[in-house]
């Protein structure tokens, strides 16, 4: 398939449009958008696609689907663990989009595909884009792949509708930061996805001091091109979303979920997920 840019003036059909309906839906509620990230095929597969479902009717915005690898270099141990379990459990590429696609068939809930870029080079760059839209999909997250390497990605997501999000460390530098956003300007638009602290993923019980004065430098870069923010990594309580979504635009939980499903037995994690989730909107 033969990659060609998008008018970016008219992307309403595109499955990136989804992820932007969402900022924009609760921009105008008054609140921030709750993302929660679930591995696909964690605990199994078939699980997996109820847990999301749950997430969907417990009110979340948007949700991240994630791909698990055998070398999750971002990934905290809840995380590694969850990937470990589905790839055992034979999780793949392939799987993962059929989850996708399952979820899209009775969700109308954004979803994102998170994970590692060999994988997708192996899979075949264009054939995994095509195949994600074809699924339900609306944009990608590939915290492995810097900004100066994406333009092949990037090209295949947007020649299929999707958006490429962006990671930004609060390591980075000022300039660094400009030109991760100039990328992701250039591109079907989703949003910057703000690292709350540097290392892997996990839960914490209090979040990083620094958290709102990185975000504010980062929207001194956003806020011309009208990219949302949301933040990632560490997140957990209601406490935790009500504080972040006063000054970035969405939030990020993962581990914590992973913990949750943990903690129940399979025939309760379904109504237990949808609860927490209905915990953390409440919290917004």
């Amino acid at each position: 398939m033969q990659s060609t840019s998008v008018d970016k003036t008219n992307t309403g059909d595109m499955p990136a449009a989804k992820i932007t309906h969402a900022f924009a839906k609760a921009k105008q509620q008054r609140r921030g958008v709750l993302i929660p990230y679930f591995m696909c095929g964690y605990p199994t597969a078939a699980q997996s696609v109820e847990i999301v479902l749950a997430a969907a009717a417990g009110g979340a915005d948007i949700i991240e689907l994630g791909m698990p690898f055998s070398d999750p270099l971002a990934d905290g141990a809840t995380i590694q663990h969850a990937g470990q379990t589905a790839l055992e459990g034979g999780m793949t590429i392939k799987g993962c989009m059929e989850v996708a696609q399952q979820v899209s068939a009775h969700s109308d809930v954004p979803l994102l595909l998170m994970g590692y870029y060999n994988p997708i080079l192996s899979f075949g760059i264009e054939r995994f884009c095509q195949t994600a839209a074809a699924k339900g999909v609306s944009g990608l997250i590939i915290p492995d792949l810097p900004h100066e390497e994406a333009g092949p990605l990037q090209a295949a997501a947007q020649a299929n509708g999707l958006a490429l999000i962006f990671l930004i460390p609060p390591t980075a530098s000022d300039e660094r930061i400009e030109r991760i956003v100039q990328t992701a300007a250039n591109g079907i638009r989703g949003f910057i996805y703000c690292v709350s602290l540097s290392g892997v993923t996990g839960s914490r019980s209090a979040l990083p001091e620094h958290l709102q004065q990185f975000v504010q430098r980062v929207r001194g870069y956003t806020k011309e091109h009208n990219l949302p923010i949301a933040i990632g990594f560490g997140l957990s309580t209601p406490e935790h979303i009500a504080e972040v979504t006063r000054f970035a635009d969405g939030a990020v939980v993962g581990s914590a979920l992973v913990n949750l499903i943990d903690s129940h037995s399979e025939n309760e994690q379904v109504e237990a997920v949808r609860k927490y989730i209905q915990s953390l909107r409440s919290g917004m």
